[in-house]
Parts: C-alpha cells; sequence; structure tokens
C-alpha cells in the first residue's frame, strides 16, 4: 500500500528546498556589482552597532537614486561614521562620502577585466547552486528508496517519483540558469 502523505511530504520538500536554493542564488547574483548602481549590492555587509552584529538594511535605508549612485541614509545619524568605516573596509570597490547624515557612494565605471571577474564570480555561485539543487535531489530519493526498501511504496511507484524528482531538478537548475544568463549579460554591458 502506498504511503501518499509520505511521498507528497518528500516531494514537496524537494521542491520548497529547491526554490530556495535558486532564491539564495538569485539573491547573491543580485549582490555581485554591476556598473549600475543596486541597493542589494550593500543589503548583507554585516557591520558591529550597539555591541551586536547586523547587516546594512537593518541599520539603514539604502536606496539608488540614479544609475551611477548609492545613497545610504543610517536610521541612527551617530552611526554615520561606523557604517562608512564599514563601508571602506568592505573592499566594495567605492569610496563613500558622507556629510554626516547621508553616506553617497559614488559607482565607478568597470573595467572590462572587472567584468570578466564578476562574471567568473557568477559562475562559481551558479555552480554552488547547482550543487545545492543535486543535495535536495540525492536526499528526496534516499528518503524514497528507504519508503521502497520499508514495503511502503512499491517499485513503480518509487521509479515514477523519481522522475518527478528529476524534472523538478531539470525546473530548478533551468532556473538558476536563467538568472546567471540574466546577470552576465547585465554585467557585460556596457
Amino acid at each position: 500500500m502506498a504511503d501518499n502523505d509520505g511521498i507528497e511530504l518528500v516531494l514537496m520538500d524537494a521542491e520548497e528546498r529547491m526554490d530556495k536554493s535558486v532564491e539564495v542564488f538569485k539573491h547573491e547574483a543580485d549582490g555581485l556589482r554591476t556598473g549600475r548602481a543596486n541597493p542589494a549590492m550593500l543589503e548583507t555587509l554585516k557591520l558591529e552597532l550597539y555591541g551586536t552584529t547586523m547587516t546594512l538594511n537593518q541599520a539603514a535605508t539604502i536606496s539608488a537614486p540614479d544609475p551611477r549612485l548609492l545613497l545610504v541614509q543610517p536610521f541612527d545619524r551617530s552611526n554615520v561614521g561606523a557604517i562608512e568605516k564599514e563601508l571602506l573596509r568592505a573592499d566594495l570597490g567605492m569610496t563613500p562620502n558622507s556629510d554626516g547624515s547621508v553616506i553617497r557612494l559614488p559607482i565607478p565605471t568597470m573595467t572590462k577585466e572587472r567584468r570578466e571577474e564578476m562574471v567568473k564570480r557568477l559562475k562559481r555561485l551558479q555552480e554552488a547552486a547547482h550543487v545545492a539543487i543535486r543535495n535536495v535531489r540525492r536526499d528526496s530519493l534516499e528518503s524514497l528508496r528507504d519508503m521502497e526498501k520499508k514495503k511502503e511504496i512499491s517499485q513503480d511507484e518509487l521509479h515514477r517519483h523519481q522522475e518527478q524528482i528529476q524534472t523538478l531538478t531539470d525546473h530548478s537548475v533551468s532556473k538558476a540558469d536563467e538568472v546567471s544568463g540574466r546577470k552576465g549579460a547585465e554585467l557585460m554591458e556596457v
């Protein structure tokens, strides 16, 4: 007798974890510096404020008023200096300018070498996403094989659900590839 609840849980878990892998990759790709200002480039920057570690988007509003400028406006003006130091230490290739209440980060034009370096970094992130998706596939297939060994599902059901998991895997890998293709084109844009 088939344990449909168990199968559904395995499939739902696989889909959820694969989608999460693609989302993490998309977020990391958004953080790669292109020639255009994008607040995502700074959101996950870690800083030490009030005796605790937090991300920049927890301590300030980050905006891009124009394509060549990022604006960081701390929620507490007394943190401007600390945030500015952290931005310098992060070695983002941008020099922060502060007027005491707002930090401006002009985006320098990217060289061909820097663009190619960013594309290589994107490819490494893409491969990490592929590995994460394949790991989810492996875990899900192991769960199905265990169910088959325990006679909870038949061999036919095992094969049918293995195909479903492979389809999920292929779909997730292609979503990651789409993200990479879009970001790669954006990185090489002059």
